[in-house]
């Protein structure tokens, strides 16, 4: 007979740990998935590479059986893998349904004579705490179904791990033996998967107050939606906010930075904010800048690097997420007022970049003058390893790295700071501010967008001239605007410095 109840849905495993992070988030997923996001390109890279790693722990088992099914045809998956059990051999992407859970485990492999381990496949480096959660949910889930399931591992990637040409797939992986933990959280599941079945059968979405889960695990999709009451300048952007303080003045009705009480304790770059925040005008250490400014020698080398990663290594010698640079460009500037020499470089083979990637760089930079970036960690990182793996470059990248001046300085340590910048300094917040410029005209806009376009068109797909040429020319203007946006920084720090002498 019908009652006229709605059945609730099955809680799968990825809803199931977005219940654990946000039950406002889990309703969503069910009642307004028009909220969330389309997927960007950096999701899209991530979903890549765990393709790629997934891909690569299947081969570890030859004899091994693929449970295909639509996403959506869950009785079909789970009928397919019942029918796969009968043959005791490796069962990828194995189905179960039971109590109210749905799981789909990456790698189900045939231990004994009826007994089953867990491999769930990760492209991390290392497990990470909330991998606990998700393969305990699907040991839970199939041992309701029937399933003897005798241990749990996470399968992850080997940081150690070096490409050396043709390599057997087990050497790419680490075992993490994850039984135990997940024993301890299996008394639990059961409970939360009705909670969060009756989070799922509400009318209306539950009322959840904004905090630290946005950005934990995940940095939530929803975020952009659930923070839009905040006004601008608000207390979540107070800077390096690693005490929380911003949440905590949320619970205690502040949101406007200006309205932080006086006696409220802020550390000095946050008290700088709330000062510009009540002012609305840019606190400015004329003496900090000034020092930072007589330390540039002409000529001025403006130059910013852009690098891919890979989980499964393209190249001999590179190790897994191993950053290899693609791209440079460089704004030279010969003297003050001069018109700005534009120099670049931009793989384009399917071919290792990093000897052509030095080359071209070793022709571009002057014997003198400093070498301006934006952040010059990244910069001196990717250049001391390519000086590990090209040793005759040692004592030139040496020389490099000791003329290098990080132009982010004055802004992270708040020598200058504009209300606007809303606690962040990085080159786009800060070349907004000061000159009024952004990225909003440029196709690439993202320095993770500009890898994974470049992977796309160069090694993950096959494209056409067109689409090829499209993108690289995006690539072009977008590491253009980096080395071009810090002149206009330096320009505008020099013309404000000065302004600020006259006045005086």
């Amino acid at each position: 007979m019908n009652t006229g109840t709605k059945r609730v849905p099955y809680i799968s495993k990825s809803t199931y740990l977005c219940g654990l992070q946000c039950p406002k988030l889990l309703w969503s997923l069910y009642h307004a998935k028009n909220l969330f996001p389309k997927i960007d390109e950096a999701t899209q890279s991530v979903f890549q590479q765990a393709l790629s790693v997934g891909n690569l722990a299947k081969r570890m088992f030859p004899n091994g059986i693929e449970i295909q099914s639509p996403p959506s045809d869950f009785n079909g998956a789970v009928q397919l893998t019942k029918a796969a059990l009968l043959q005791r051999r490796p069962i990828f992407e194995a189905t179960a349904a039971a109590n109210g859970g749905y799981a789909r485990a990456d790698i189900l492999n045939p231990v004994g004579e009826d007994e089953w381990d867990i491999l769930e496949v990760k492209s991390t480096t290392r497990p990470k705490a909330i991998h606990i959660p998700d393969i305990a949910f699907q040991r839970w889930v199939f041992e309701s179904a029937g399933f003897k399931i005798r241990r749990c591992f996470i399968c992850h990637v080997n940081r150690e791990f070096v490409g050396e040409g043709e390599f057997a797939p087990r050497q790419f992986f680490t075992f993490h033996d994850a039984t135990d933990e997940v024993a301890a959280m299996m008394n639990e599941i059961g409970e939360k998967v009705r909670r969060m079945a009756a989070v799922v059968a509400l009318a209306e979405c539950p009322p959840i107050m904004i905090g630290k889960h946005c950005g934990s695990p995940f940095l939530c999709p929803l975020r952009d939606h659930c923070w839009a009451f905040l006004p601008p300048r608000n207390v979540t952007e107070l800077f390096s906010d690693t005490k929380g303080r911003g949440f905590d003045l949320l619970s205690r009705g502040v949101l406007r930075l200006a309205d932080i009480p006086e006696d409220y304790q802020l550390n000095s770059r946050q008290g700088i904010q709330r000062a510009t925040a009540i002012s609305g005008v840019p606190h400015v250490n004329q003496t900090q800048i000034q020092r930072f400014l007589d330390q540039l020698k002409y000529p001025l080398h403006f130059l910013d690097f852009e690098s891919f990663q890979s989980a499964v290594p393209f190249f001999y010698g590179t190790r897994p997420y191993e950053q290899i640079p693609f791209q440079f460009s460089l704004h030279l500037l010969r003297s003050e007022g001069a018109e700005p020499e534009h120099r670049k470089f931009l793989a384009y083979e399917r071919i290792d970049p990093r000897l052509d990637f030095i080359q071209s760089l070793e022709r571009a930079i002057e014997p003198t003058g400093s070498i301006v970036t934006f952040n010059a960690a990244f910069e001196k990182g990717r250049l001391m390893e390519l000086a590990e793996r090209f040793p005759q470059y040692e004592m030139w990248v040496e020389s490099v790295v000791n003329r290098m001046v990080d132009l982010m300085i004055p802004f992270r340590g708040f020598s200058y700071y504009h209300p606007d910048q809303r606690g962040r300094v990085s080159i786009k917040s800060v070349l907004l501010v000061l000159t009024g410029k952004d990225y909003k005209s440029l196709e690439i806009q993202k320095g993770d967008t500009a890898g994974w376009e470049f992977l796309r068109v160069t090694f993950f797909t096959d494209v056409s001239q067109e689409e090829r040429h499209r993108v690289r020319r995006a690539l072009d203007l977008y590491c253009g605007q980096d080395t071009e946006g810090m002149v206009w920084i330096l320009e505008a720090l020099r013309n404000y410095e000065r302004d600020i002498t006259l006045q005086n």
